[in-house]
C-alpha cells in the first residue's frame, strides 16, 4: 500500500465526514467542490476538507482509492458516497440528511 493509499485511508477512516474537493470549504476553486461545500454548509454539518489541487498524488490517489473519476468526492464514516450530482440529488431528496442522521452526524434543522 502506497504512502499516498494510507493517507487517504487515515483521512476517510478518522473523520465522520471528508470532502476532497479542489480547494478548501473556504475557498473553492471549482463550481462542483463549491456546490458541495453549500450543500453541507447548509445542511450544518461538520466536515473535514482535504484539498486535491495542494497535491498531484491525492488528487490522482482518491480516483484510484475510490475508482471515480472525478472530484469532489464525499465520505461519510468510511464510505465513498459520490460526487457532486449524486450529493446534490440525495440532498435534494432529503437523503444525504437522513444518511447523516442514520450515521450518527448531527445535522442542522430544517429550519
Amino acid at each position: 500500500m502506497s504512502g499516498i493509499h494510507e493517507f487517504i485511508e487515515n483521512e476517510v477512516k478518522n473523520n465522520d465526514v471528508v470532502l476532497f474537493m479542489k480547494g478548501t470549504p473556504q475557498f473553492p476553486q471549482c463550481g462542483f467542490s463549491g456546490q458541495v461545500v453549500q450543500i453541507l454548509d447548509y445542511i450544518g454539518v461538520d466536515y473535514k476538507g482535504v484539498n486535491v489541487l495542494a497535491d498531484a498524488e491525492i488528487r490522482q490517489g482518491i480516483k484510484d482509492y475510490s475508482n471515480w473519476p472525478t472530484i469532489p468526492q464525499l465520505y461519510v464514516k468510511g464510505e465513498f458516497i459520490g460526487g457532486c450530482d449524486i450529493v446534490r440529488e440525495m440532498f435534494q431528496a432529503g437523503e444525504l440528511q437522513q444518511h447523516f442522521q442514520e450515521n450518527g452526524i448531527s445535522v442542522r434543522a430544517a429550519s
